[in-house]
């Protein structure tokens, strides 16, 4: 493995696709930018915390040489062996989420399980399942005309037992990416549309009970509807959100000078931080960033056309609405255009397992992007050029 590969200026080789290699820069673009704008939203809750004000971004530079590493493996690995060892991968996080509800090996944070810890390293299985789950979806509806419905009862068993046992966490807005990934790549694959009008009812059914029965997260939708009506209460974080989005004007406050950083606005480095980022660079910079995203989202789809096969196709579209989905969801939880939820912002928020996922899933999409120009130029054999 030649590490100098994932710089693109020192990358030789010549067998990449157009799309390939744009989406390669615009991954690190978007990576670099995360961590400068963690390095800003982290220091002041970094230095008070831990007398370090580079304490988090430290960690999180570490985090992106080992995700890099794999990055690096897996664009150069066929995505049929991807796919064949997918469904491990799936089962062994599937266990761990069911791990983090057993009492005393599940770390709460917010009133949530959502963490088991491996010696010193915090294990998200409920972020590292989510490349997994998009390449098993693809595979699963990718062939399913082929398959018999005991096969296809059994795989749609085990996606629900991954849905359920993130809610149990609780976390809403995981399952909810999830879901909505699964049920939009079904849509993608052809499945006929009373089983995904039945699977939507059963998804917002299940939302709802959630919300009923889980007190904080129905204070959540409240204070979403009208944050200001308890501006010092379960309002507080929207509200102070909305504060920094708002000072940020134009062109912004300028980098590393938000004032809700400094401790008013809760969580900026991870659930919030692109009201940071918003305040710190403005509308012109919330717009660039956008637009960011707009283009990752455009060429995801152009691969996806491209490809020659179908769960390739699906595993594109998958994974183009996770990192394009979640960063919406982020970015209007931040905008107070939906409920609060903690999900983070990919590349950018604060967290060494969100950072793995994230540069999984674009490896497996820039993967995809290079087979689909290689089945384009693969030579004729002597046999058949002498027929």
């Amino acid at each position: 493995m030649n590490l100098r590969n994932l710089i693109p200026i020192f990358d030789n080789s010549t067998n990449w696709a157009i799309e390939a290699r744009l989406l390669r820069w615009l991954t690190l673009i978007w990576l670099f930018i995360g961590l400068i704008m963690l390095f800003s939203a982290s220091y002041p809750v970094a230095d008070a915390r831990h007398h370090d004000g580079l304490y988090y971004f430290k960690r999180q530079i570490i985090w992106v040489f080992a995700s890099l590493i794999l990055f690096n493996i897996l664009v150069n690995l066929p995505l049929k062996k991807i796919l064949g060892v997918a469904h491990w991968f799936l089962f062994i996080f599937l266990i761990l989420i069911f791990v983090t509800l057993v009492p005393g090996l599940g770390k709460k944070a917010f009133e949530a399980a959502r963490w088991i810890a491996i010696g010193p390293i915090p294990i998200q299985p409920s972020e590292l399942i989510k490349p997994f789950l998009v390449l098993q979806s693809a595979r699963l509806f990718g062939h399913w005309e082929k398959l018999t419905w005991g096969v296809r009862l059994g795989w749609l068993g085990v996606f629900c037992l991954v849905l359920l046992g993130i809610l149990a966490q609780p976390n809403l807005s995981t399952t909810a990416l999830c879901g909505m990934t699964i049920w939009l790549i079904a849509l993608a694959a052809g499945l006929p549309y009373k089983y995904l009008g039945a699977t939507a009812l059963g998804g917002t059914l299940l939302a709802l009970l959630s919300i009923t029965f889980k007190e904080y997260q129905r204070k959540r939708v409240m204070s979403f509807l009208n944050p200001w009506a308890d501006a010092t209460g379960d309002g507080y974080q929207l509200v102070q959100s909305l504060l920094a989005i708002g000072s940020g004007g134009t062109t912004g406050a300028g980098y590393g000078l938000s004032q809700q950083k400094l401790f008013f606005l809760p969580i900026q480095d991870t659930d919030f931080i692109f009201a940071v980022f918003a305040e710190e660079f403005g509308f012109v910079g919330s717009i660039a960033f956008l637009t960011l995203i707009g283009i990752f989202a455009t060429l995801g789809l152009v691969v996806a056309l491209k490809a020659k096969n179908t769960v390739h196709q699906l595993v594109a579209i998958g994974v183009t609405i996770v990192m394009v989905g979640q960063s919406f969801l982020h970015i209007g939880v931040t905008a107070g255009a939906l409920p609060t939820t903690g999900l983070p912002l990919p590349m950018f928020s604060y967290g060494g397992n969100s950072m793995i996922a994230s540069l999984v899933a674009t490896a497996l999409l820039i993967r995809v992007a290079r087979e689909s120009h290689e089945a384009e130029v693969v030579p004729l054999s002597r046999s058949q050029r002498r027929k």
